[in-house]
C-alpha cells in the first residue's frame, strides 16, 4: 500500500468521525433546547384558532370537571353567603396540537401562560361573589399535556359564594348550598361540561362547621336555556343541617325558664301588688330581650319562623300571667271600701229613762229566747277567697297548657332533629 493511499484513508476516517460528532452534538443540543409554544402549534400556525373549540367530526367539545373541596367555612345567614377552598380541574382534548419530540413520559408540564394563546374552556362560577387566586409560595396552578393530546388545567381557589336559604323552620332547617360552574360564551352546540367519570368530586371528611353539619354532597347538572341558547352548567350541592344544641341551651331552655318564673306570682299573696307586678313585668322584658337576641344573626325575613312562633307563644304566656293578677286585683279590690261608720247612740232623755230600761230588758230577753245561725263571712273575706281560687286554678292551668304547647311543638319538628 502506498503512502498516498494511507493518507487518503486517514482523511476519510477523520471526515466520517467529524460528521458523527456533529450529529451527536446536534441531537444533544436539540434535547437540551427548551420547549417553545410554537413547537405545539401545527406546521401552519394559521390553522390554529384559539377562539374556536377543538371540535372533532363536528361534535361539541367535551370538557371534564373535577372538584376537590378542602374546606367550607364563613357561613353567614345574614348575607346568605359561604366560603369554600377548592382545587378546580378541567380536562379537554385538542387534536390540533403537536406533541413535543422525544416525549417519553406520560405527561409533560407546560407553561401556564401559554393558555393565553390556546383555546381553553370559558367556565366561570355562576353564584360566586368573589374569587381569590392563591399565589403563595408560587401561583397555585399548573398545566399538563398528555400523550393523547389531552390537556389538564388545575387551579386552587378560595370562593365566596351565594346560597339561597329558607328559614321557615329555623333552627330546625336544612340548607342546600351550591357551587355552580357555567360556560360564558359557548353554547351546548360547541362545548359540553361533564363530570369526570372516575372521580368527579372529593370532599374532605374532616370539614367541621360550628352550627351546621355537612350531611351530604353530590354533583348535578344545571344547564339552563337563555334567550341566546343553551349554556352548559354543572353544580356541586352541599346539604347542611343545622345543629340544634346551641339553640337548645341558649334559646329554648332559657325561654322556658322565664315563662316558669312568671308563674311564681301565683304563689304570692294577692295583697302583695308590688311583688307580683314587678315579677310579671320583669319576665316580659327579659323574654323580649331573649327574642331579639335570637334574631340578631338572621336577615329580616317577611315570613314567620319556627323559633318566632315558639317565642311569641311564650310571650303570650308571660303576658297572660300578668293579666291574671289584674283579674285577681279586680276581684280583690271590690271589697276594699271601708265600712260605713255606725251611727252614734242617742243620748238618753230624762223623761224616757224608765221606758229605755224596759226596752233593754225586753231586747235581752228576746236574744236569750231566740237562737239564730252564726253570722257568715264578710264581703272582704268572700272576695279574697275568690282571688285565691283564681290563683289556685292558674297554678294548674298555665303549666298544663304550656306543657301541651311544648309537646306539640317538639312532635311537629321531631323529624328535623
Amino acid at each position: 500500500m502506498s503512502m498516498d493511499e494511507t493518507h487518503g484513508g486517514s482523511m476519510v476516517s477523520a471526515i466520517l468521525f467529524s460528521i458523527v460528532l456533529l450529529l451527536l452534538l446536534g441531537r444533544t443540543a436539540d434535547a437540551q433546547r427548551s420547549l417553545e409554544f410554537f413547537d405545539l402549534l401545527p406546521e401552519d400556525p394559521k390553522l390554529y384558532d384559539k377562539m374556536r373549540p377543538p371540535k372533532k367530526d363536528g361534535q361539541a367539545t367535551i370538557v371534564y370537571f373535577h372538584v376537590t373541596v378542602m374546606g367550607l367555612d364563613s357561613i353567614d345567614e345574614n348575607s346568605m353567603t359561604y366560603a369554600a377552598d377548592i382545587f378546580f380541574a378541567q380536562t379537554w382534548k385538542d387534536n390540533r396540537l403537536r406533541l413535543p419530540e422525544n416525549m417519553t413520559s406520560e405527561y409533560r408540564l407546560l407553561e401556564v401562560d401559554w393558555l393565553k394563546n390556546m383555546w381553553r374552556p370559558d367556565s366561570f362560577f355562576k353564584n360566586a361573589k368573589s374569587v381569590t387566586f392563591q399565589t403563595m409560595t408560587i401561583p397555585n396552578h399548573y398545566l399538563w399535556l398528555y400523550k393523547d393530546k389531552t390537556i389538564l388545567y388545575m387551579v386552587k381557589l378560595t370562593l365566596k359564594l351565594s346560597c339561597a336559604m329558607n328559614f321557615l323552620i329555623y333552627p330546625h332547617d336544612t340548607q342546600e348550598c351550591k357551587l355552580q360552574m357555567e360556560s360564558l360564551s359557548h353554547t351546548t352546540d360547541e362545548m359540553i361540561f361533564q363530570w369526570d367519570p372516575d372521580v368527579p368530586l372529593v370532599v374532605d371528611e374532616n370539614i367541621e362547621l360550628p352550627q351546621l353539619q355537612l350531611v351530604k354532597n353530590y354533583t348535578a347538572d344545571c344547564t339552563q336555556v337563555y334567550s341566546t341558547g343553551n349554556f352548559t352548567c354543572l353544580e356541586v350541592v352541599f346539604v347542611l343541617k343545622r345543629r340544634l344544641g346551641y339553640y337548645l341551651f341558649h334559646t329554648y331552655v332559657p325561654t322556658c325558664l322565664i315563662v316558669i318564673m312568671s308563674w311564681v306570682s301565683f304563689w304570692i299573696k294577692p295583697e302583695a301588688a308590688p311583688a307580683r307586678v314587678t315579677l310579671g313585668v320583669t319576665s316580659l322584658l327579659t323574654l323580649s330581650t331573649q327574642h331579639a337576641k335570637s334574631q340578631a344573626s338572621l336577615p329580616p325575613v317577611s315570613y314567620l319562623k319556627a323559633v318566632d312562633a315558639f317565642m311569641s307563644v311564650c310571650t303570650v304566656f308571660v303576658f297572660m300571667a300578668l293579666m291574671e293578677y289584674c283579674l285577681v286585683n279586680i276581684v280583690l279590690g271590690d271589697s276594699d271600701t271601708p265600712p260605713k261608720p255606725a251611727s252614734p247612740p242617742q243620748p238618753p232623755s230624762s223623761s224616757g229613762t224608765d221606758a229605755a230600761k224596759l226596752d233593754k230588758i225586753f231586747d235581752i230577753a228576746t236574744k236569750k229566747s231566740t237562737t239564730g245561725p252564726p253570722p257568715g263571712p264578710t264581703p272582704a273575706q268572700r272576695a279574697r277567697m275568690r282571688a285565691l281560687n283564681i290563683d289556685r286554678v292558674s297554678r294548674v292551668f298555665f303549666p298544663f297548657l304550656f306543657a301541651v304547647l311544648n309537646v306539640t311543638y317538639w312532635i311537629m319538628f321531631a323529624e328535623y332533629i
